[in-house]
């Protein structure tokens, strides 16, 4: 039986121990991978999951409801993180190093056919965002990567709406610029087409085909 995030998230401030832990199983793997982008130790970012939810089991009784437990978490694991590299004197975020890669989360399908067109494209898109500076970076993840509305976005970067657009708006100008052109929409129009979206590797294709949408829209 499958449980809503809102479901699991009220029975957890009731003091459910299996409904945190049912978000821990559900949302651990987006959080470390997204928690890896700041260029931390494995074992930082591990830690700092581990003392998210911790704190989140003992604040139980003070912690309010939430249009989505998935933002929710990302926001406060990146506090958490943050709070790790200021207390470690680390440089401000703006000068951070933020990773490009596009690594596939443990259950996503990867691509039977064509592999390596596939990852071609992919290798072009991490060289490109790796020119862009690290706030639209982290805007671009989190909205085409983790699926998260820019009201959503603004509230996990610390930042308003008009800056989370903005952040967008450059980074899907410059990258266009580089390399949304028209022979990159055929790859993709070819791959949507030869291929169903359940054999390729979803996020890839669909970070490839949102850029495209925008783009051609």
């Amino acid at each position: 039986m499958t449980f809503h995030d809102q479901v699991l998230w009220q029975l957890y401030r009731k003091g459910d121990k299996q409904a945190l832990g049912r978000l821990v199983e559900r949302y651990y793997g987006v959080l470390k991978q997204y928690g890896l982008k700041f260029m931390v130790d494995e074992s930082v970012v591990e830690d700092c999951i581990q003392e998210l939810f911790l704190q989140l089991w003992q604040n139980r009784s003070n912690i309010n409801e939430t249009n989505s437990v998935k933002h929710y978490l990302l926001k406060a694991l990146r506090h958490h993180v943050f709070q790790h590299l200021r207390f470690q004197k680390r440089m401000p975020f703006d000068e951070l190093e933020w990773d490009i890669s596009l690594t596939e989360s443990a259950d996503s399908e990867t691509l039977l056919i064509q592999q390596e067109t596939l990852t071609s494209l992919t290798t072009n898109i991490q060289a490109q965002l790796a020119t862009l500076p690290a706030r639209e970076r982290e805007a671009l993840y989190l909205r085409y990567y983790e699926n998260l509305s820019i009201p959503e976005i603004a509230e996990v970067m610390n930042v308003n709406r008009q800056s989370v657009s903005n952040f967008l708006q450059k980074g899907l100008i410059k990258l266009r610029s580089k390399w949304l052109g028209p022979v990159f929409l055929s790859f993709c129009i070819f791959f949507s087409k030869k291929l169903p979206l359940r054999r390729v590797s979803r996020k890839r294709f669909f970070i490839l085909s949102m850029k495209i949408a925008e783009k051609y829209q």
